[in-house]
């Protein structure tokens, strides 16, 4: 094994020929193997666009938003749909050039070579797999929400529908629950008693009821989460049958969803009262900028749909196009709904868990009925969300397995549905099992920073193949480029120097504090416990001075290198403790790569017969 061997690349022509091969169920490549069904147009692609992005986030994200930085937060959807755009232009580059499934990973390979494109696909599974599981425990909580919110007393349901507690929590949130309340009582207090202490949530006391009446199979009680469950096996059962079906689905739900927002924006307008725009930015700068990483984080989603490469009728038209179509329809939804929703009630209330049906409520319009709109949208949103993921996650193991670094049985193509059938089966498995039981709240955020750290591999490899066109000197490529070339080397030491001259002008106390190894709200904590937790900012620190120089000496693009800069600032804010399981889980992948993936690389082979 030599280190040259674990770079690697493939080729566009090589990476085109294996999709166009494919791979049998024994690892033979053949050429009458079935393909995958080309159906998908730029409307199709853009409306899984708007169902990746507009998810669960603009039911709550807009509203903490709105109230840190007021009327101004457009400006702030503006900022972050430029920083975004940066990834999404570098994407579109990619999917006009190597039009394949497989994303990132795909890219990764042509650019940077064999053991980072594993890498990153390793990454992309726990990001869809985990992102998934979270989004079907979400949608769980909202479809339970909104059926207890149903009164329907000509079917017997007056107070709502309401399904058994212990059939709508995981296992272990019940668990904690029930031993938070069990001691409580061991102390001598009563549930009564326990109700009324204010440091114990609604949550807490449902927790453990479901806990005391669930049913008990050898004395566990069998707890679980079924409507997320139910609905990943729908789901799944969709993206099984064909990409015709669930493109069908998607623009139905998206034009469901897209006339609810439109409703509380038209119907909102006549509420609004000019009054509340004043003071437009009452906390400055500073509050605008406060849900730059929450408002971000409302954004992706537009990378799923590079996983659709090869069901696409054009997909080096297409791809891009709906990737930029997608970001731009969104950017203006954020914008219009933000100032209606600012407009009709002050800023300084929308700090709720759901302002969309806030601002129609006592304290704004008065239309009880709006709310309950609101929820259905809510269920439909989070149900688009899951199916593009579901829809993206087997592409990319479909893509890996193509290449040989997975079992070839994970790009086997169903004959009829032209489905990757098992990567399907595997990705609903996985998915649904965990949602059924676990609480993922602790390691949600490894979605976040897995995201983030594709976007930052994709910029880099814009950089890395414009540095091979020559364009890092004004040059130009023989086919159309989705990212202008425009020359950092002086732009980008200016953009440094700007942000680090506003931090010490604006903010002097938080550098002192980046600086400083003591902890004002925790003066116990010793040095390295202050240190620790600040090692992702000095490495982002020494990697931005890193690329400040090279764009200084290679003229290096200037889009890819804001996209690469702002994705890894935002990585930065996710811990410690998350980089610390990132890194576990990709050191695991490591072992499964060198264990499997290397000894079975196609490429490798193809190396070693010639």
């Amino acid at each position: 094994m030599s280190f040259s061997n674990l770079l690697r690349t493939k080729t566009v022509a090589q990476i085109q020929r294996d999709a166009e091969l494919g791979y049998g169920d024994h690892g033979e490549l053949e050429p009458k193997h079935p393909h995958l069904r080309r159906t998908l147009g730029v409307l199709d692609l853009t409306s899984l666009g708007i169902a990746a992005i507009i998810g669960a986030g603009i039911f709550a994200m807009i509203g903490n938003a709105a109230n840190a930085g007021g009327p101004a937060v457009i400006f702030l959807f503006v900022f972050t749909a430029f920083a975004c755009g940066c990834s999404a232009l570098c994407y579109a580059e990619f999917a006009s050039k190597i039009p394949i499934a497989g994303s990132a990973y795909t890219y990764a390979y042509a650019s940077f070579g064999e053991l980072v494109a594993w890498i990153i696909g390793w990454d992309l599974i726990m990001e869809y797999a985990i992102g998934n599981i979270a989004v079907a425990i979400s949608w769980s909580d909202y479809f339970t929400g909104m059926l207890a919110g149903l009164r329907l007393p000509a079917l017997g349901f007056p107070d709502g529908i309401h399904i058994p507690t212990y059939l709508t929590m995981d296992f272990l949130t019940a668990s904690r629950g029930h031993a938070a309340v069990r001691e409580m009582l061991a102390g001598g207090q009563t549930l009564e008693t326990i109700r009324g202490l204010p440091d114990v949530s609604a949550s807490t006391l449902e927790a453990h009821a479901a806990w005391a009446t669930a049913p008990r199979v050898a004395g566990i009680p069998i707890v679980c989460d079924l409507p997320a469950l139910v609905i990943v096996l729908l789901i799944t059962t969709l993206v099984y049958v064909g990409i015709r079906e669930s493109k069908r689905a998607s623009n139905v739900l998206v034009a469901l969803k897209l006339a609810v927002i439109l409703l509380v924006i038209i119907l909102g307008a006549f509420y609004v009262n000019p009054d509340n725009w004043s003071p437009f930015a009452p906390n400055g700068v500073g509050g605008v900028l406060q849900g730059v990483a929450a408002v971000f984080f409302a954004y992706i989603g537009f990378d799923a749909l590079s996983t659709t490469a090869e069901e696409c009728k054009n997909p080096r038209r297409d791809l891009p196009r709906a990737m930029i179509y997608s970001l731009i329809i969104c950017t203006v939804l954020y914008m219009i709904l933000a100032l209606v929703l600012t407009g009709m009630v002050s800023y300084t209330k929308l700090a709720v868990g759901d302002p969309l049906a806030f601002v129609f409520g006592p304290e704004g319009a008065n239309i009880p009925w709006v709310a309950g709109v609101v929820a259905i949208s809510a269920v439909i949103a989070i149900a688009t969300v899951l199916l593009v993921f579901q829809l993206g996650q087997p592409r990319i193991w479909m893509a890996m397995s193509r290449d040989g670094l997975l079992p070839a049985i994970f790009s086997s193509i169903h004959p009829r549905y032209k489905t990757p059938w098992f990567s399907t089966i595997v990705t609903g498995v996985v998915v649904a099992v965990p949602s059924l039981f676990m609480n993922l709240t602790e390691v949600t955020d490894l979605t976040s920073i897995g995201t983030l750290f594709a976007f930052v591999l994709v910029c880099g490899g814009v950089l890395v193949g414009a540095t091979t066109r020559g364009l890092e000197t004004g040059g130009e490529d023989k086919q159309r480029s989705f990212v202008p070339y425009v020359s950092s080397r002086y732009i980008a030491p200016a953009l440094f120097l700007a942000v680090w001259a506003a931090l010490i002008y604006f903010k002097p106390d938080a550098l002192r504090s980046l600086f400083s190894l003591t902890d004002p709200a925790d003066p116990a904590a010793g040095a390295w416990e202050v240190f620790r937790h600040k090692i992702p900012y000095f490495v982002y620190i020494a990697f931005s001075v890193l690329i400040v120089v090279l764009c200084y000496l290679k003229r290096l693009s200037l889009i890819p290198v804001l996209g690469l800069m702002s994705c890894g600032y935002l990585m930065t804010e996710l811990g410690i403790t998350n980089w610390i399981r990132f890194g576990l889980w990709l050191l695991a992948g490591l072992v499964i790569y060198f264990l499997y993936g290397y000894r079975h690389s196609l490429l490798g082979k193809r190396e070693a017969g010639s």
